[in-house]
């Protein structure tokens, strides 16, 4: 007898959709929705996706609030939108709207990491929607200098398409465990995090050249959102830690909080680029402040 050969798996099997693929402008959009209370939407950062918030932080959330992680377009389970890289205003745009198919009048917005200048792209271009902003280690500000040559190489249309297959096919397991270490550093990873967020999912081609086209087309767009912060009037709550040097906080997150009127920055002492898996517990206060200075929830009355 023989036996039905079984299907090999691929990353989006072993790693599927944990919630609604919301049709957009006929674009999917992944989102990961739990919980009861006042909205709180989450965007991670470059090559991330849903499970970087599902390993620990949304479950401290959803006694609070109706939790709402979004994969960015082309990241994750998300369609991208085009091939030229996705500006933050852009996925603002329809992150929006798939915001409002879920329901949703006025949330929390938070963003790590690229993901924080998506929720500002959002808060100056959709602020109806956005009762408040926590930019987690956020990238909101320009930098000096570039890059250098990888993102600009695989953005391009040759070395895009020739870099990221080979990198998909015949990178070593030991690399990508030295890159998740390099995320957090000078911090440990958390047990059993490498395997929970999907390595995989971001090692597809497809995915590593929508990635290196956002970040690499990333700064141009930080530059004409810096000088409109200062008309941002709703509560900003920042989040950074002093040993980040991914997104060093004296570059982003303390020119935001000179800018924006309501900005308030807490530095954390020893803390790298994932502040919400070091510090998970600054990270949920960082988001009540938030919610509580937009009155999305009652003030503490112990406070």
């Amino acid at each position: 007898m023989t036996l039905p050969r079984s299907e090999p798996k691929t990353p989006e099997t072993r790693y599927p959709p944990t919630g609604p693929i919301l049709h957009v402008d006929g674009f999917a959009v992944h989102a990961h929705v739990a919980g009861d209370g006042p909205d709180l939407i989450l965007i991670h950062g470059a090559s991330g996706n849903t499970r970087d918030f599902t390993f620990d932080l949304i479950d401290r959330l959803t006694g609070d609030f109706r939790v709402i992680a979004f994969d960015r377009p082309g990241l994750g389970h998300s369609d991208p939108l085009h091939t030229r890289g996705e500006t933050p205003f852009e996925q603002a745009a329809i992150l929006d709207q798939a915001a409002e198919m879920l329901g949703v009048e006025r949330a929390v917005v938070l963003g790590h990491s690229y993901g924080g200048a998506v929720a500002m792209a959002w808060a100056l271009n959709h602020p109806e929607r956005v009762g408040a902003v926590v930019s987690l280690a956020g990238a909101v500000a320009p930098w000096p200098g570039g890059l250098g040559p990888w993102y600009s190489i695989a953005s391009s249309r040759i070395g895009g398409a020739v870099l990221p297959p080979l990198i998909s096919r015949f990178l070593p397991e030991s690399i990508k465990i030295n890159a998740v270490t390099s995320i957090f550093e000078p911090n440990d990873v958390p047990d059993g995090y490498a395997d929970h967020v999907g390595v995989d999912l971001t090692l597809r081609p497809h995915t590593i050249r929508a990635n290196a086209r956002q970040v690499n087309g990333l700064k141009p767009h930080v530059i004409d959102m810096k000088p409109r912060y200062q008309s941002i009037d709703i509560p900003i709550e920042i989040l950074h830690g002093d040993a980040d040097t991914i997104v060093p906080a004296h570059i982003h997150s303390e020119v935001l909080e000179r800018l924006a009127p309501n900005a308030c920055l807490t530095m954390l002492p020893d803390v790298g680029h994932m502040p919400h898996h070091v510090a998970p517990q600054a990270t949920v206060d960082a988001i009540l402040r938030a919610a509580t200075r937009a009155g999305l929830r009652p003030a503490d009355p112990a406070s």
